[in-house]
């Protein structure tokens, strides 16, 4: 039986005071081997996000068939208050449906999806906020640049730019940060002909973002996400989840992929090294801030633009000759060229 009135029956919502939601999937399912030291670089990117962010945002965390030991953790921290929204699923449901069992009911307007092996640095979120402020066709943006980015799900870019001189290759900003991500993927080195130069776009304020954006770490406007697949994921992780995902959404909405051109992260990795411990206890816990991100451009869609640059432009685009002469108008040397293109 029932007795009385439910009190919160036709109560409205209290509006939530974040405008940036950051998702982390997280999948231990051991704490062995592999997993030895997983849980405490979860914890680096946990609190670095916590302590670097310029405002009050919004914290999920997804537990994707991680073990108990695991999940009694995370529930210590959620009752502290380091976490807003924590989704235990007992079975393995892969990483793409974990990010999406928070990300269909997000809305805030920025949506940060990280991977629980990321070290956040001081400044990350206002260096993200001013690349989708300086570029109001921004969709997602990393704060990590990455080599080889620049003809990766950017031809939109490029036709808008192809005769603009704001569209130009630079010399690289952080060698050493680019170096460091490197070794966090498995390279043994960054050859230099990696790390001499790097695609770039420049706003009209003189911003400076590059071309590409890496789906470790992203930060999206929300209505991206409106052009998600309506079925969830087929795969446990990789295949073509994550392009389809979280990387051509942005495409389709008619939004850029770009990074920062500083680094403002790290990729981990699975194993925990002095630097990154001193990385971590360096840093600072700034003061939260109101923010603007309700002021960034809405994304809209040109149908006609997305069909040409995807699906003509695009093939004229990776045509090798044509490839070259672009590269070389864009401020690569002929030795350049040749490693781009090789």
């Amino acid at each position: 039986m029932r007795k009385g009135i439910n009190v919160s029956r036709d109560v409205l919502l209290n509006p939530s005071v974040s405008s940036h939601r950051v998702i982390i999937p997280l999948y231990i399912p051991n704490e062995e081997d592999y997993y030895k030291e997983a849980y405490q670089i979860f914890e680096f990117c946990l609190f670095s996000v916590i302590k670097t962010s310029a405002t009050q945002l919004k914290i999920s965390v997804v537990s994707n068939n991680s073990c108990d030991l695991v999940n009694d953790k995370l529930f210590a921290l959620q009752k502290n208050g380091f976490i807003d929204e924590l989704i235990i699923e007992k079975e393995a449901v892969g990483k793409i449906n974990s990010i999406l069992k928070a990300l269909r009911t997000a809305e805030e307007r920025l949506i940060t999806i990280t991977d629980a092996d990321v070290l956040f640095c001081q400044g990350w979120e206002e260096a993200v906020s001013e690349v989708f402020e300086a570029f109001p066709k921004a969709g997602a943006v990393c704060p990590v640049p990455v080599f080889r980015k620049h003809f990766h799900l950017t031809s939109n870019i490029w036709f808008k730019y192809l005769f603009s001189k704001k569209l130009y290759f630079r010399a690289v900003k952080n060698v050493p940060a680019l170096t460091k991500f490197a070794a966090s993927i498995g390279w043994p080195w960054l050859d230099e002909k990696w790390s001499d130069t790097i695609g770039t776009l420049e706003a009209s304020n003189g911003k400076i973002a590059v071309l590409g954006c890496s789906h470790f770490v992203a930060t999206y406007k929300r209505e991206v996400f409106q052009e998600l697949p309506k079925e969830n994921s087929k795969f446990k992780l990789g295949g073509d989840s994550e392009h389809l995902y979280t990387d051509f959404p942005v495409i389709k909405s008619g939004g850029y992929r770009l990074s920062t051109y500083d680094n403002y992260a790290y990729h981990l990795g699975n194993q925990m090294e002095p630097w990154m411990i001193e990385m971590y206890h360096s840093l600072i816990e700034v003061s939260k801030k109101e923010n603007t991100y309700l002021k960034f451009a809405v994304l809209k869609r040109n149908r006609l633009e997305y069909l040409f640059s995807e699906y003509l432009f695009k093939k004229i685009l990776y045509f090798k000759p044509i490839k070259r002469i672009l590269l070389k108008s864009k401020g690569l040397t002929p030795t350049q060229i040749n490693n781009f293109t090789s």
